[in-house]
């Protein structure tokens, strides 16, 4: 999910709840804040000696002890409209950054609306070998002795 895709969902039901559903199934708690929101820009070079860029849009979910507060998604909207000072594009990828118990950040996979709250399915990022060619590897190790790439 990306940006302009968010924003479409948010403005279409700006009084509904939103949930966020971690990988594991369990659920962020519904009086978590947005505490954040940022662009974050990685510059690299792969295995391969590749130059590389990803860039994403992270809303850092917080749990304070006020479990009477709710974020609606109106609420979110006017969040991400005061973010528009930072982010660079509408079509970035959606993070979620969220202590699960150590900081980690979660790809936004999929939303569903249902009657009363916007449901957002939370993904894993993982590792890859991104000079596999150059590397020689059909697996997903690319450590190689032969061609000295990682």
């Amino acid at each position: 999910m990306n940006i302009t895709e968010l924003n479409n969902l948010l403005e279409l039901n700006p009084d509904k709840k939103i949930r966020f559903i971690l990988p594991n199934e369990d659920v962020i708690p519904a009086h978590f804040h947005i505490t954040e929101v940022g662009h974050v820009r990685k510059d690299f070079i792969d295995c391969g000696g590749t130059q590389r860029s990803s860039s994403s849009c992270v809303l850092q979910a917080w749990v304070a002890d006020d479990e009477d507060h709710s974020l609606n998604a109106g609420k979110l909207a006017s969040i991400l409209k005061l973010a528009r000072k930072v982010l660079p594009a509408e079509d970035l990828p959606i993070e979620v950054e969220f202590e699960a118990p150590t900081i980690s950040q979660f790809p936004v996979e999929s939303a569903n609306a249902t009657p009363d709250a916007l449901i957002f399915r939370l993904s894993t990022k993982h590792t890859d070998c991104l000079a596999k060619e150059l590397c020689g590897l059909e697996s997903s190790s690319c450590c190689s002795t032969e061609t000295g790439c990682c």
